[in-house]
């Protein structure tokens, strides 16, 4: 296994999500300076799944015109756009236009828009283009989308971004002229510290970090090295090359693989016949249900969830979360279990833990064991295990796809973001319309 390749994989997933993630965590720099205030989120939530017309255009073309669509063109036209509408967005971010009489971030939504076509396009073209690599490369662009989230956060916390301090402020209450009378009360209030940089220094960043993909891209599909890497058979626009006529036939040729017997009888048409019908069903729904937790659903949630018990327990539950993707990841280079069973017993521990979080949120401003230091050390410690064991599953159930074709990761990249369109219509008119969840104070949670 060539280390460059690895590195050019790790890289080239690193594109995937890296702007939008990197764009979430920026926000409290952002809205302060904005006329959209803290509707922004809601904003984007919005933008993201409307970006979905990009998946939805190419998981449509390689059905019904299989061959037709250009995948490496494709590739390199989202890595370009995103590279351009990161670097345009240093310099227009704060620019306003009137609309209907109200100053409108005109510039920062439509540049957000392209940004999320990017990152929901990279799920049905960059996945599907790793079958041009052997299957231990998989892994190596998931522990770089696990990157496209660690790295962001890592540079917004080196920027100070959201870094509180609690400072006393003496509150004189119920003081009237009439009266003598006076209650002062020593009380804590939120200071947020200035960042160490701006907000366009960060997005300059994201928008290398966007070239530092498109160089990976490059090299992938010419480097030398990279081409020894290359199984037998390679891929061209989801067909093997030298079957364009017979396509169906050279998806379903069995693939060597050690984890499975070589003389299975086809139980489907579903890629190589290994698994039935039900079998490719379950592992769908998992798909979807994992991403929707991972993507949307909790981290809707995670400042709920984590802010009541001080604002130190929410940037560190945030970073070790981030973490524990590539550790996921990284993991599952070495220890590729493929077993159903695993993979829903790994599923029920994530979803358990998700639960717990999602109580956490319910009960804000006051969850469980608040004043207790044990309680935030257990919020940490659930964060953790809830994205190591589902971030695992989605890796697995890549590396199961994989091997059984390339319409397979196509279905897996559609899977992917409608389980997160699912989370995110649940979630939107909870969390911004209805107001369901109350945040905590970071310095001064007052519960009985």
């Amino acid at each position: 296994m060539s280390l460059l390749t690895h590195l050019l994989a790790c890289l080239f997933g690193m594109g995937s999500w890296i702007s939008i993630n990197g764009l979430w965590v920026e926000l409290p720099l952002i809205v302060p300076q904005i006329p959209e205030g803290w509707y922004l989120p809601s904003y984007l939530s919005v933008l993201i799944q409307m970006a979905n017309i990009g998946p939805l255009f190419v998981t449509l073309m390689h059905r019904f015109r299989p061959g037709v669509l250009n995948e490496t063109a494709v590739i390199y036209t989202i890595i370009a756009l995103g590279t351009v509408a990161s670097f345009l967005l240093g310099f227009f971010w704060k620019e306003t236009v009137i609309v209907a009489g109200v100053p409108r971030s005109v510039a920062l939504l439509v540049l957000t828009f392209f940004l999320s076509a990017v990152d929901c396009t990279s799920s049905v073209t960059f996945l599907p283009f790793m079958m041009r690599l052997k299957p231990q490369f998989l892994t190596t662009y998931y522990i770089g989308e696990g990157v496209s989230g660690l790295l962001p956060a890592l540079v917004a916390l080196v920027q100070g971004v959201g870094v509180v301090h609690c400072l006393n402020n003496t509150q004189i209450m119920n003081l009237t002229l009439n009266s003598s009378n006076s209650s002062v009360t020593l009380d804590l209030q939120a200071h947020y510290q200035p960042a160490n940089f701006s907000a366009e220094v960060f997005f300059f960043f994201l928008s290398a970090m966007m070239l530092v993909c498109l160089v990976a891209f490059l090299l992938l599909n010419y480097h030398p090295s990279v081409a020894r890497e290359r199984p037998s058979g390679e891929y061209t626009n989801g067909v093997r090359e030298g079957s364009w006529k017979n396509k169906k036939r050279a998806e379903q040729k069995h693939m060597m693989d050690p984890y499975r017997s070589q003389n299975h009888k086809s139980r489907s048409s579903f890629g190589t016949g290994f698994y039935s019908w039900m079998e490719v069903f379950y592992i769908y729904v998992i798909l979807a249900w994992s991403n929707a937790l991972t993507n949307v659903v909790l981290p809707s949630v995670q400042s709920y969830s984590c802010m009541p018990y001080g604002n130190n327990i929410y940037h560190l539950s945030a970073t070790m979360a981030a973490v524990s993707n590539p550790v996921a990841c990284f993991i599952a280079l070495f220890l590729p279990m493929r077993s159903l069973l695993l993979m829903g017993a790994l599923t029920v521990i994530g979803s358990g833990a998700g639960a717990y979080l999602m109580g956490m949120a319910v009960l804000s401003p006051c969850p469980l064991l608040l004043k207790e230091f044990s309680g935030g050390v257990i919020i940490v410690l659930v964060w953790i295990l809830f994205v190591l064991t589902l971030s695992y599953v989605k890796v697995i159930i890549g590396v199961i796809l994989r091997d059984e074709g390339h319409s397979a990761l196509v279905w897996c990249g559609a899977v992917v973001q409608l389980g997160s369109l699912l989370g995110a219509v649940t979630m939107f008119p909870l969390v911004s319309v209805y107001s369901y969840f109350t945040s905590g104070d970071p310095c001064n949670t007052k519960c009985p």
